[in-house]
């Protein structure tokens, strides 16, 4: 599973990095709050639209909480995300507030206050 909160949401981005669109499922994540991160790969900018994507940033404060979608994946669908995102984040597993496990993808770098 992978819990997207930001880019991966789009209907365009998921086309173009899947060839299909995805089924998901509301969800959030406690802990965490969102920040932004200047994206460096200029083909992921291209593809979104956006030289800025939002980034998420643990606090470990449950009143701190972060709602996107919850998307099911292949193993071959999960690396084809860590090619859309692996230059600027990092993928980490983490329990939802649904109590499901699932990925998400953290920045690597400094993020945006």
């Amino acid at each position: 599973l992978l819990f997207s909160y930001g880019t991966l949401q789009d209907e365009k981005v998921q086309i173009s990095t899947y060839k299909r669109t995805l089924n998901g499922k509301k969800d959030s994540l406690s802990g965490y709050r969102l920040s932004v991160i200047k994206i460096t790969n200029p083909e992921v900018v291209r593809l979104s639209g956006k030289k800025e994507h939002p980034a998420l940033v643990f606090t470990g404060d449950k009143a701190d909480l972060v709602f996107g979608m919850v998307f099911e994946l292949d193993h071959v669908e999960l690396l084809l995300t860590d090619k859309y995102e692996g230059h600027d984040y990092l993928r980490e597993e983490v329990t939802l507030d649904s109590g499901k496990k699932a990925w998400i993808y953290v920045p690597k770098g400094e993020v945006d206050a």
